[in-house]
């Protein structure tokens, strides 16, 4: 086959050379030529082409031939397209954008108990902001059971740490962490006479509890985070509403107003 077309191609080369020898002689015995012209007889421009027709063509590489209805790509070349699967990104600390949606997806128990254990810390300063007196018996209830939150936070970390398969794993920064709660609450409650610095403990207490849970310590599920937001968030104003009435209305005592009745 190699030689066959080897031989055209000879052949064909021939061919072209002697017709242009030819049209070049033709062109000047040409009579009365114009100056700066090149006229070749339409004769002669046929013979070429016809001759032109019968050379060998010669595809060029990169191009498709389609073949009974199938296309190969005829480049040395061959450029395969890998998948690029796209690995999930991890999640951001965003409470607006994620958590926060999911917080009706929680358990209705969790979110009942969740929400009425904001009721002792709500009615303290609603109590005596419709008074206008500052009562020191129910700003130290109040603040003895948000130590008692504490506590309960602290605990609450170190049992989801401890069972097997938990995302969270019994290591020093779990467990040491969850521990520290329980010292705010502590020391909350030596301050007995002195309501602002039990007050501020308290809050200090459950702000480093949320920021362990949210940034520091993670594994909670969705719904927990926004319902933990919401209720330090509401915990927290309503200890700052006491010191606020603290400073605005005047004190007095429950035991002296029993004493009065009596």
């Amino acid at each position: 086959m190699f030689s066959s077309v080897t031989r055209r191609y000879l052949l064909t080369s021939c061919r072209v050379q002697s017709l242009a020898t030819h049209m070049l002689k033709s062109v000047v015995t040409c009579v009365a030529p114009q100056p700066n012209s090149f006229h070749i007889p339409q004769a002669q421009r046929r013979l070429f082409v016809a001759h032109c027709v019968q050379l060998p063509y010669r595809r060029p590489a990169g191009t498709c031939v389609l073949i009974k209805g199938q296309q190969f790509h005829s480049s040395t070349q061959s450029h395969k397209r890998k998948k690029t699967q796209e690995e999930p990104q991890e999640r951001e600390l965003d409470l607006l954008r994620y958590d926060m949606k999911d917080l009706m997806k929680g358990p209705k128990p969790a979110l009942y108990l969740g929400f009425s254990g904001l009721i002792p810390f709500v009615c303290a300063p609603l109590l005596m902001a419709v008074t206008e007196v500052y009562y020191p018996d129910v700003a130290f209830a109040q603040v003895a059971y948000g130590a008692s939150i504490l506590s309960f936070l602290g605990g609450a970390r170190w049992g989801f740490a401890l069972p097997e398969g938990s995302p969270a794993k019994p290591d020093w920064l779990n467990l040491a962490n969850s521990v520290v709660p329980s010292l705010f609450a502590w020391v909350a409650l030596l301050f007995r006479d002195s309501i602002t610095e039990s007050s501020v403990m308290v809050i200090m207490g459950l702000g480093i509890a949320l920021h362990y849970d949210l940034a520091l310590l993670p594994g909670y599920p969705s719904w927990f985070k926004a319902l933990r937001t919401i209720l330090t968030l509401v915990a927290t104003f309503s200890l700052v509403a006491t010191l606020i009435i603290k400073n605005v209305y005047p004190e007095k005592k429950l035991s002296e107003i029993f004493q009065k009745n009596n």
